[in-house]
């Protein structure tokens, strides 16, 4: 019995086989190695070989009168085939090569007791260090130990290019009830490529990807990659005051970069030396990067993650990766990632059905099925689920040192109903849609990133008005539950509507006015960031450019008015890369940004730079202005001046610092210039310069502006008692702060 379920690779504890044990009259040795002709054990001082009996099916034995179990190696023969002939020898005997190699069934565990309570208990933050494969030295020899969690499996074996795919050698034994199980291979070292091949409750057998690989082949290759991380960080200076001051109350604009695309062909490497340069030349604090985790289409967002723990081996190995993030944060650019805790592909190399049963995923079909996207929920509810996702957000801020993380699809998370039908969900314990479980694992997650590393950022992208969604986890709001404890939260009403308005031509727009007024109504119930993301420039939708009406000139002159307003309204900034140029065709993930736009051979060269220009300068300008940033989550830090001239398309605020130091920001959606236009002001200041106005020729615009101070005068208006009269260009923002 014991026999067929090790040959099998069903046996829970190969290693009471496998091995040498002390029996009575000596010590016997049993191994098990496929294909090999022979099997010396050698032992002891001076030297002492005993070759094992051939038992059948790879097996070899021998008993060995030996009072103690020594220190012993293997002497492994197999079948030599290196000229392809099969010829033999001149006196008949089968040409061999011999390998002498270290027994795995000689090693105790290498996984503790404190580990496998963590694991067991959901508890374990740094599971990365436990979990997966890891090349070590364990009693003195160097190998790797291979550990996976699969508590459904009736066996677990370990097979790559060291045994050439056939895991039969390599069964893994089971750890007791942590569903953990674990071998020692010694002799494998980084580089070495593996998968897991799991038996099923069934009988099933699949051959799995490592679910805590921290490596992968290139896709469409799908194997594991044992490796370790050399790379000597010099960002220190960095780390030491990251989320000095909090998120909240400094400058925070965010240029979205798709890797692969960004400049097709370039590698981790190569990337470092060019965006970063050019990140800090438009004046960015922030890149958002996608994909990173490792995923098979590599066209995608890479939303339907294989390898959660591993960049994509597509532009380098885990160390270039580190190399890109430390060189961002040398240039003084701090780096958010795209994580997706949402949901996963149902590849059956992957995490779908992991050990033969519903792990990652949901046992019902109704909660496991995501109707959008094809793919699997992961089960919230699952202890050791919901450890495998918050110590991946851990692993990526400590291991890689990101800065913050901007979770995907956090609303299809919160719902149960999200994107079904009536009777294709059931309701919760008490009855409502919302999903308890996710609900928990998003506080987990935010409490225990922010705990563990400080000045990092957790990201919302959340479309529905949940409420909390950037409160604290410990701070219980009027329905008597805790926030969900992100930073931050994209403003997805916000994006919506202001492109509305935009889409639309001047002369109706007056119809339409309060779409970009309503978002102040809501502005202070969450910490917002205003999204002009990498979905709203896909699949048919467009650059943004080309959202806007009219001929060229007015469609790039609102352009350049949208991000104007967009720069000076409350909340944080996201732009999606291509969009700071005015790339006129929607994102490609062939070609990537059309930088040929931007080359002297080309016609409208200038119309594009110009944009670059602006961009550049509303962010220098945006950091060098506390009213832009410092108060967006206070309301004290904004006041309308005019809301209300629809008949106009004009929109006017004021924005205040922590000081009360104002900033004057008019937006004019009208292609009709407006001289002497009057605006309250606050009564302290005489005059006011303008410091920004997206219709500077500079920026290709027409040059229409308030050229020297703007002098206030003691004349009411908007409710203030002094005002000031301007001049609004056509289809421009203008910035004008006191002189």
């Amino acid at each position: 019995m014991d026999r067929r379920r090790l040959l099998d690779g069903t046996h829970h504890d190969p290693h009471a086989l496998l091995g040498a044990h002390p029996v009575e009259g000596g010590v016997c040795f049993r191994v098990l190695r496929p294909f090999a002709v022979s099997v010396t054990v050698v032992a002891g001082d001076p030297e002492l070989r005993t070759e094992l009996n051939p038992d059948g099916d790879g097996l070899f034995s021998g008993l060995l009168p030996l009072e103690n179990v020594p220190g012993y190696r293997l002497r492994v023969a197999y079948p030599f085939g290196g000229d392809g002939a099969g010829r033999g020898t001149p006196d008949g005997a089968q040409p061999v090569d011999t390998y002498e190699v270290e027994d795995p069934y000689r090693f105790l565990p290498a996984v503790g007791e404190l580990d496998l309570h963590l694991i067991g208990e959901g508890r374990h933050e740094e599971l990365w260090r436990v979990l997966g494969a890891h090349p070590m030295s364990h009693q003195g020899v160097p190998g790797t130990r291979f550990t996976v969690w699969a508590p459904n499996a009736r066996g677990v074996r370990v097979a790559g290019d060291f045994c050439h795919w056939d895991g039969t050698a390599f069964p893994l034994r089971s750890l007791g009830r942590s569903g953990v199980w674990e071998l020692f291979l010694p002799g494998i070292g980084q580089g070495a490529r593996y998968k897991f091949e799991i038996t099923g409750p069934d009988g099933s057998r699949t051959l799995r990807a490592d679910p805590m690989a921290r490596a992968t082949e290139c896709p469409p290759a799908t194997a594991s990659v044992v490796t370790a991380a050399h790379h000597r960080w010099q960002d220190a200076q960095w780390m030491a005051h990251r989320g000095a001051p909090a998120v909240h109350e400094a400058p925070f604009s965010v240029y979205e970069v798709h890797l692969p695309s960004w400049r097709p062909g370039l590698t981790y490497r190569q990337l470092a030396e060019q965006l970063p340069a050019y990140v800090r030349d438009l004046g960015f604090t922030h890149v958002e990067l996608m994909p990173v985790a490792e995923h098979p289409y590599g066209g995608s967002w890479g939303y339907q993650v294989t390898s959660y723990y591993a960049p994509t081996a597509r532009l380098g190995a885990p160390d270039d990766f580190r190399f890109l993030v430390d060189a961002l944060h040398r240039a003084g650019i701090g780096v958010l990632l795209d994580w997706v805790p949402a949901h996963f592909p149902k590849d059956d190399w992957a995490l779908a059905r992991f050990d033969g049963t519903p792990l990652y995923e949901h046992p019902d079909p109704q909660r496991a099925e995501h109707p959008d996207w094809g793919t699997l929920e992961f089960d919230y509810g699952r202890t050791e689920v919901r450890n495998f996702l918050v110590a991946n957000a851990v692993y990526w801020c400590e291991e890689f040192h990101i800065d913050g993380l901007r979770v995907d699809a956090v609303a299809s998370m919160l719902y149960l109903d999200y994107s079904r039908e009536d009777g294709e969900w059931s309701p919760n314990e008490h009855g409502g849609r919302e999903n308890p479980d996710a609900v928990a694992f998003l506080q987990e997650m935010n409490a225990t990133v922010h705990r563990r590393c400080p000045g990092v950022v957790t990201v919302a992208e959340e479309s529905t008005a949940w409420d909390g969604v950037t409160r604290a986890t410990h701070h219980v709001g009027p329905q008597g539950v805790g926030g969900l404890g992100f930073s931050l939260k994209w403003n997805m009403g916000w994006m919506h509507d202001s492109l509305g308005y935009l889409a639309r031509d001047p002369v109706h727009r007056r119809f339409h006015h309060h779409e970009m007024t309503f978002a102040m109504v809501y502005a202070y119930s969450e910490n917002y960031v205003l999204p002009i993301s990498h979905d709203e420039v896909v699949h048919g939708k467009g650059a943004l450019v080309s959202k806007m009406p009219g001929d060229w000139w007015q469609r790039r002159a609102t352009h350049r008015a949208y991000l104007g307003f967009m720069w000076a309204h409350p909340g944080k900034q996201l732009l999606f890369m291509g969009q700071e140029f005015v790339q006129g065709s929607e994102w490609s993930e062939v070609h990537g940004p059309e930088w040929w736009l931007l080359e002297d051979a080309h016609h409208s060269a200038g119309d594009h730079r110009g944009v670059q220009n602006l961009v550049r300068e509303l962010n220098r300008t945006y950091a060098a202005t506390p009213a832009l940033w410092q108060r967006d989550t206070d309301p004290g830090g904004f006041a309308w001046v005019e809301a209300d001239a629809a008949e106009d398309n004009v929109f006017a605020f004021l924005r205040y610092d922590a000081d009360g130091s104002p900033m004057l920001c008019v937006s004019n959606f009208s292609p009709v210039a407006r001289a002497d236009y009057r605006l309250g002001v606050p009564e302290e200041y005489a005059g006011w310069e303008e410091v920004l106005n997206t219709d500077a020729t500079g920026y290709g615009g027409s040059g229409v502006g308030n050229r020297g101070p703007v002098k206030a005068e003691p004349q009411p208006w908007h409710g203030r008692p002094a005002s000031l009269t301007v001049v609004l260009p056509p289809l421009a923002t203008v910035w004008l702060r006191p002189s």
